[in-house]
Formats: structure tokens, C-alpha cells, sequence
């Protein structure tokens, strides 16, 4: 039989039981009928495919359904402990936390630190805020007020003065300083002038002789001698550049034919008729591969949620109904028989000695009242009688109506 005509296929089923059922069938299809559905998008498969997809996918799917089952025990394991231990331990903890390191730094600010805080600053502004402003304000103040008084006139006699001094310089300045000033400028410009005259003409022999003794030699040299000389150095050099240009670009053209030829060809010659190939066959086993642990782990998902109902379903059976029954049937019948036959009296005796009890203590209670009043009336006398004081209120315990006259204005 062709193996291209052979489909496994998995049928899950989901009971009313609340389980699951699931069915390992195989299809036949023939080529004339098959119905082909191709995604759009996707690209045309062929018989290599199929051959690969096939076992891949039974042996992924039998790989995965343990590994699928334990995860989601795991999964059911770890919430069950989260919810039932880490959870409220976590929050007992982080309550002992508060209780133990959080709470009594609160305390102490707000019942210690605080109170002092207020009290060390009420301290400090009566015992230094206060006293240094008194002391700005009465003493400091005024004070300054006279310093600065006295320095406002001694700064006055002090400018009278130095406008007398300013004055009697200005006139020395204009009296006696311009005129001497003007005479020595005039002498000056007189030297300056016979210097400057005999500075250029040293000027001008100094520079024919630097020009007919250095410049005129030094030109010559430099066209005749130099430039000749430089021409043929770079001649010399541009030939020799050639000749080496030319024999690197020999060995290059060689290096780069022997190195095509050894490694180039063979890499490119394995890359494309071996790596290639494996490559492509390589990438449709991977995606086959992740396709069929895909499917895997989606239908183990099913097979794990139906086997995790049939064991929660047995456990229920098992444990929990029975327990359920034994609850109902006999224990809460045997805890209401002993709630109605001895609980309850117990707690009506308990009740009654308690009564008992409370009459006792109130009547000894009396009775001891009753003798200290006695001694103390023996000792010292009966007590004197309270005069009665007109309060203008009514004598008795009744409350005021709209139609009785006990008010004050409707009094007789």
C-alpha cells in the first residue's frame, strides 16, 4: 500500500461521564477522490514530507504524552501548594514581619521621636529663638542704628577733606605738571624724528645687501641645481613604482587564481550540492518536527485533562463520597444525639449552677453591707437626714404632658 494514501488520525471523544475517550483510527484515501485544501500562502508539499511528517508525528506524540501528564501534575501540584501553604505562610510571615520590624520603628517615631521632637523644639524656641530676637530687636538694632549714624559722619569729613585735597591737586595738575608735560613731549619729538631718518636708511642698505648677497644665489641655486636634480629623483622613483606595481599585480593575479581554484570553487561546489540540499532537508525535519510537537502537545493536553477527570473522579468516588456519606449518615445523626443529650444539659446545669452561684455571692454581698452599715452605726451613730430642697420638679417619676401643670408657668 502506498504510504501516501495511509493517515493516521486522533479522534478525541468527550463523554457525559465528564471524561475523555480517544481513538487511534487509520483513513484511506484514493488519489482520484482526495479533495486537496492548500492554505493560501503556503507552498506545495511533497511525498518526502509526508513520509517525514507521518512517523514524526507518532513517535513525537508518544515522546510528549508523559512528559505533557507530568507537566500538568506539576502545574496542579505547584497552584495546590501555592494556594494552601506558600500563600498563607507568606502572609503569616509578612504580618510577623510587620509585628516584629515595622511596627515598633512606627511607635517609636510616632510615641518617642515625635513627642521629643516637639518638645526639643518648643525648648529650643523659648530658650534661643525668642531670646535672640529680643536681643536683635532691643539691642542689636539700635545699635547699629548709631554705628551707622557715627559712620555717615565721619564719612562726610572725610570727603570734605578729600575734596580739599582733590582741589589743590588739580590746580598742581593744570598749574605746573601740563606745562612741564608739553615742554618734555616737544623734546622727545624732535629725537624721534632725527631717529627715524637715520633707521631708514640702515633699512634700506641692509636690505640690497640681504637681497644681492642671499636671495638673488639662493634663486639661482633653486632653478638651476635643485629642480634639474628633484625631476630626475621623481623619474627615478616613478619607474621603480611601476616595475614593483607591476610584479605585485602579477603574484596577486596569481595568489587570487590559485586561491579561487583550491577554495573558492570547492566551498562554493559544497555549499551548493551538499550543504544546501541537507539544509532544505534539515528545515523541513525541524518544521516538521515543531509542527508535530505542536500537534503533540495540544492532544496530550486533551489526553492529560481526561486522565487528570478519571483520577479526580476516581479520588471522588473513592474518598470524598464515601466520606461525604459517612459525615451525613452517621456522624451528624451520633453529633446531634450527643448535643441533645448531653451537650444541652450540661450547658442548662452549667447555667443553673451558675445562677445558683450569682444568688449566693449577691446574697453574701448583701449581707456584708448589711453588717458593716451596723458597726459603723455602732460606732458612730445613725447618719443625719438629708435636708429636702424645693427643686420646683414634679415628685413624681412620671414624665411632663401637654395636659398636666407642672411647668414652671403653668404651676400653681
Amino acid at each position: 500500500m502506498p504510504l501516501s494514501l495511509v493517515l493516521i488520525t486522533f479522534r478525541i471523544h468527550r463523554i457525559r461521564t465528564g471524561g475523555w475517550r480517544v481513538y487511534v483510527g487509520m483513513d484511506l484515501e484514493k488519489p482520484a477522490t482526495k479533495v486537496e485544501t492548500r492554505q493560501p500562502g503556503r507552498q506545495p508539499e511533497g511525498c518526502l514530507v509526508v513520509a517525514i511528517r507521518i512517523p514524526v508525528r507518532i513517535v513525537v506524540l508518544v515522546l510528549v504524552v508523559p512528559v505533557r501528564m507530568v507537566w500538568d501534575g506539576l502545574v496542579v501540584g505547584w497552584r495546590l501548594l501555592m494556594d494552601t501553604v506558600l500563600r498563607p505562610l507568606g502572609r503569616a510571615l509578612s504580618w510577623v514581619a510587620w509585628a516584629v520590624l515595622v511596627w515598633p520603628f512606627v511607635a517609636l517615631w510616632r510615641y518617642v521621636v515625635t513627642p521629643l521632637a516637639m518638645a526639643l523644639g518648643w525648648l529650643g524656641k523659648v530658650l534661643v529663638v525668642v531670646p535672640l530676637v529680643w536681643l536683635f530687636r532691643h539691642v542689636l538694632t539700635p545699635l547699629g542704628h548709631g554705628l551707622a549714624w557715627i559712620c555717615r559722619g565721619i564719612g562726610a569729613g572725610l570727603g570734605w577733606v578729600c575734596r580739599g585735597i582733590g582741589a589743590g591737586l588739580g590746580w598742581v595738575y593744570a598749574r605746573v605738571l601740563t606745562p612741564v608735560g608739553h615742554a618734555v613731549l616737544w623734546v622727545l619729538k624732535g629725537l624721534g624724528a632725527g631717529a627715524s631718518a637715520l633707521g631708514l636708511g640702515l633699512y634700506a642698505v641692509a636690505a640690497w645687501l640681504v637681497r644681492y648677497l642671499v636671495v638673488v644665489p639662493a634663486r639661482w641655486l633653486y632653478e638651476w641645481v635643485l629642480t634639474p636634480v628633484g625631476k630626475a629623483v621623481a623619474w627615478c622613483v616613478q619607474g621603480i613604482a611601476w616595475v614593483v606595481g607591476m610584479v605585485c599585480t602579477g603574484i596577486g593575479f596569481v595568489l587570487y587564481w590559485l586561491l579561487r581554484l583550491l577554495l573558492v570553487l570547492p566551498a562554493l561546489a559544497l555549499w551548493r550540492w551538499v550543504l544546501t540540499p541537507v539544509g532544505r532537508v534539515l528545515a523541513v525535519v525541524g518544521r516538521e518536527v515543531w509542527s508535530a510537537l505542536g500537534h503533540a502537545w495540544r492532544i496530550a493536553g486533551h489526553i492529560s485533562l481526561a486522565v487528570g477527570r478519571f483520577l479526580g473522579t476516581l479520588l471522588r468516588w473513592i474518598f470524598v463520597e464515601p466520606v461525604r456519606w459517612a459525615y451525613r449518615t452517621v456522624l451528624t445523626p451520633v453529633g446531634h444525639f450527643v448535643r441533645d443529650a448531653v451537650l444541652r444539659p450540661a450547658a442548662e446545669a452549667a447555667r443553673s449552677v451558675g445562677r445558683v452561684t450569682r444568688q449566693a455571692l449577691a446574697a453574701a454581698r448583701d449581707s456584708a453591707r448589711q453588717a458593716r452599715a451596723d458597726v459603723r452605726r455602732m460606732f458612730f451613730g445613725e447618719p443625719k437626714e438629708a435636708v429636702a430642697v424645693d427643686r420646683r420638679e414634679p415628685a413624681s417619676a412620671d414624665g411632663r404632658t401637654l395636659g398636666s401643670s407642672t411647668t414652671a408657668l403653668t404651676k400653681d
